[in-house]
């Protein structure tokens, strides 16, 4: 097992490092690290709410590209949507557990930090899509191409996602130190 020395600077980042210190050393923590197959179970886990959430989210984006007319963008969110919601809940709950065996190897991992990031980007990106160019669907909802920035929406939402998922593979290749 290595020991990661994490500079803690005075307040904030002091309880940080002490509140990951303490989530590593809790009885679920240590299992998720010791046991042989909790943690693979969690890494599938992820992989699949993964698959569901961009998956789902993919084909919205490509709807919204005009790459596929045949649904209204009604229809193609209301059919995805609750799968995205599934696909979340199982990658926050699945990533939860994977972190709490090596939170302080994650919290240095620069790849991590970005993949967080990236993540919030993404809800951000939804967020003012839904709040602001979805919320005028029914103009251009069904044999209309979708406006301009629907599609800048559709292909920043692509590209974000795509980048967190290449962030989070580059966590194993940067030291995440679960040796």
């Amino acid at each position: 097992m290595k020991l990661i020395v994490i500079p803690a600077k005075a307040g904030i980042q002091e309880k940080k490092v002490d509140f990951f210190i303490w989530l590593k050393e809790t009885s679920f923590g240590s299992a998720v690290r010791e046991s042989l197959w909790i943690y693979p179970t969690f890494e599938i886990v992820h992989l699949f709410g993964i698959v569901l959430l961009v998956g789902s989210i993919a084909m919205t984006d490509l709807r919204l590209l005009g790459l596929s007319k045949q649904l209204p963008v009604t229809l193609t969110a209301r059919h995805l949507l609750p799968w995205t919601w599934v696909g979340f809940v199982l990658v926050l709950i699945s990533g939860v557990s994977l972190f709490s065996g090596f939170p302080t190897d994650y919290y240095v991992n620069t790849a991590f930090r970005i993949k967080l990031i990236l993540i919030a980007l993404a809800g951000i990106n939804a967020a003012l899509f839904h709040f602001r160019v979805y919320r005028h669907v029914a103009v251009w909802n069904e044999n209309t191409p979708s406006p301009a920035a629907a599609r800048v929406f559709a292909a920043l939402s692509m590209f974000l996602w795509f980048a967190t998922i290449t962030a989070g593979r580059l966590i194993a290749y940067t030291g995440s130190g679960k040796d």
